[in-house]
């Protein structure tokens, strides 16, 4: 970046977020290791305990990652070969390659305005084959899940949430990962509730889902020696978790500062007719994991940021249906053509608790400026 601005904006700045956190998170490692309990320890048991009350929900089961989360959440729902599953096909990659990795396939359903899933085309893609609805709550912005839960209800289809960036999400007052029948959570360092490390969670409020993911994370062991069927190895780590529950105490600050910010930029943003910015609808509570402006001249209007100090992302470039991965799909270009115009729009602004005002008002004066020129 330029040094000839005053205020960098780097697009993230994980060191800034974990400095005063350092010596809460070195204890909380410590304390794992004066104890030795590196594997399924206590700390993940209280870390579970207090993300199901984050989700709302009865149970929460702490795992590898957010990937390994969705394919357990399909695995432990039967879904296999000969099965579909459909989802959208703007996320990131692990939201369709998790449908694949159990054998079954992805079926793409095109996106509404708001970067989700549009519920409006959910029907018509339904086969006697389908089996469960993904949704994703992408950019931490929640699907129409009253619409979605309605449609599997009446075809008997299970509900499996995407909600990697949506930590804290509400819809009706009611938080993401509680909606459907189970939920998916990321915990990667990029995430709003983040490890130091990887790390992903699954909630649900069945019981019995619960008893079989907690299987199928830990190699098919009830006990140790009484395996109960083939499954992997994808524990959440206790030090991981011992750190996720310091960072959760700071999670609502976290999340309120990203509104924080996401209003600002809506407020400063406003009057670009060739940008448009997100927003919440009366009835939802995003939480901004990422901030995705729609923008005409996008590329142009990166590089402008670039050079004048500011980071941006994209997220994501290449539709899922037109990577490489999903080519014996067989979906050509123009296949869903509302996720394909909002690849060439999209562009994701540094939207992070720690920025300051005096960085939110460069990064706003600049995109301005960028428009006002052209």
């Amino acid at each position: 970046m330029s040094d000839a601005f005053p205020f960098q904006v780097p697009y993230v700045d994980l060191a800034r977020q974990h400095a005063p956190l350092k010596t809460e998170l070195l204890a909380a490692a410590a304390d794992v290791i004066d104890r030795g309990d590196f594997v399924l320890g206590r700390a993940v048991d209280e870390f579970e305990a207090a993300f199901a009350r984050v989700a709302g929900t009865r149970f929460a089961v702490g795992l590898g990652s957010g990937a390994d989360a969705l394919v357990l959440a399909l695995r432990a729902l039967g879904i296999g070969p000969g099965d579909e599953v459909i989802t959208p096909p703007n996320s990131f990659i692990a939201s369709a390659s998790a449908i694949a990795m159990v054998g079954a396939r992805p079926v793409f359903v095109d996106v509404a305005d708001d970067l989700n899933i549009d519920p409006a085309r959910i029907e018509a893609a339904i086969t006697p084959r389908t089996r469960a609805i993904l949704p994703v709550h992408l950019t931490g912005r929640p699907a129409d899940m009253e619409t979605i839960v309605a449609i599997a209800q009446a075809r008997r289809l299970a509900v499996v949430e995407d909600a990697a960036q949506a930590v804290c999400a509400e819809l009706h007052g009611r938080r993401v990962g509680g909606l459907g029948t189970i939920g998916c959570f990321s915990l990667h360092p990029l995430k709003t509730l983040s490890a130091c490390g990887d790390g992903g969670v699954l909630t649900t409020n069945d019981p019995d889902i619960a008893e079989r993911v907690r299987l199928l994370r830990n190699n098919g062991l009830r006990t140790r020696d009484d395996a109960r069927l083939w499954a992997v190895s994808s524990r959440l780590d206790t030090i991981q978790a011992a750190m996720l529950l310091v960072k959760l105490r700071y999670l609502d600050r976290w999340t309120a500062a990203r509104r924080a910010n996401a209003a600002t930029y809506q407020r400063e943003l406003a009057g670009i007719p060739a940008l448009r910015a997100p927003t919440d609808r009366p009835h939802e509570r995003a939480v901004y994991h990422t901030f995705v402006v729609q923008a005409e001249r996008r590329d142009a209007l990166k590089e402008h940021l670039q050079a004048r100090g500011v980071g941006t992302s994209v997220h994501y470039p290449t539709p899922i249906h037109l990577t490489h991965a999903a080519h014996p799909l067989g979906h050509p270009v123009g296949s869903f053509p509302v996720t394909e115009r909002q690849a060439l729009r999209i562009l994701s602004l540094p939207i992070y608790p720690e920025l300051q005002p005096e960085q939110l008002a460069h990064l706003a004066a600049t995109i301005r400026e960028f428009y006002a020129r052209s």
